[in-house]
């Protein structure tokens, strides 16, 4: 008997390079057939989540805080590095020592990179949420006085006159002693484990089949990488889509993990329910 199964990503090069052989059909998945995937900004995916919308999604690990009563996470697909963080930028003379006054611009309440600036600036409390690729035209503009990037405008910031503050990304490596865990994908808990095993592999081996044939994803990457640089494009898949995507192993879970205390601790993530573990 065949299931379907509804799934989200973002239109990210990252994802839509690790999703292309799977909703093109380059590699199996049996016993499920995936209804059309619905690309959207990881936000309105987080959205989704907490309303329970989708069977499999990509989701900012901050989200997966808040869901884990609901969704487990695959061990691949997922956005977990060193040296890949969000940045925290401003225009140029801006005064560091009064970034608890100022006004902060965050890609998303729900996203890893609004949790992380909150754990880095606990007394920062005038935070506007606006969609990732608004931020840095927000700060440009003055509309705010310093915002937190993520994705390729990490590439790009300084063509805008920006200045990078503080890699948020370093800052959590050097605190924790852990790469930072920015996006999974996560799998509804009622699908069962031996669907979400299932979708775990097809997930893994549609990478592996991306890696072999880069070039015939491109047509796709593009069409949803809007007017992205060539360049800024392939630095974007060669950052975000790595060894921790196929599986995020030991080391990886154990950074996903210290994330999610630290944001427990910092009284920002609910405590995680009981009996309920990360994976299935």
């Amino acid at each position: 008997m065949t299931t379907q199964l509804s799934i989200g990503y973002s239109p990210c090069p990252n994802d839509t390079y690790i999703f292309y052989g799977l909703t093109h059909g380059k590699v199996a998945l049996p016993n499920v057939e995936l209804a059309p995937p619905l690309l959207e900004d990881v936000e309105t995916l987080n959205s989704w989540a907490m309303a329970k919308k989708l069977d499999i999604t990509k989701l900012s690990f901050h989200a997966l805080g808040h869901v884990l009563d609901e969704y487990c996470v695959l061990s691949a697909g997922s956005a977990l590095g060193r040296g890949c963080g969000p940045l925290l930028v401003a225009r140029p003379g801006f005064d560091q020592a009064s970034l608890a006054t100022a006004r902060i611009a965050i890609p998303g309440r729900l996203t890893t990179a609004a949790l992380l600036f909150r754990m880095y600036s606990p007394a920062s409390e005038q935070l506007l949420e606006m969609r990732f690729d608004e931020v840095m035209t927000a700060v440009t503009r003055g509309d705010v006085d310093v915002g937190v990037i993520i994705h390729e405008s990490r590439f790009t910031f300084a063509e805008h006159g920006l200045v990078c503050l503080q890699d948020l990304g370093q800052w959590w490596e050097e605190t924790s002693g852990h790469p930072i865990p920015l996006g999974c994908i996560a799998a509804r808990r009622s699908l069962g484990k031996e669907h979400i095993c299932r979708i775990d592999q097809a997930i893994r081996d549609s990478i592996l089949w991306a890696d072999k044939h880069p070039e015939e994803c491109l047509p796709y990457i593009r069409e949803h990488a809007q007017e992205m640089d060539q360049q800024v494009m392939q630095s974007h898949i060669g950052l975000y889509v790595n060894d921790y995507s196929k599986d995020l192993g030991r080391e990886g879970m154990a950074a996903v993990e210290a994330f999610l205390r630290l944001g427990r601790e910092a009284g920002i993530l609910p405590a995680q329910p009981a009996g309920v573990t990360l994976q299935a």
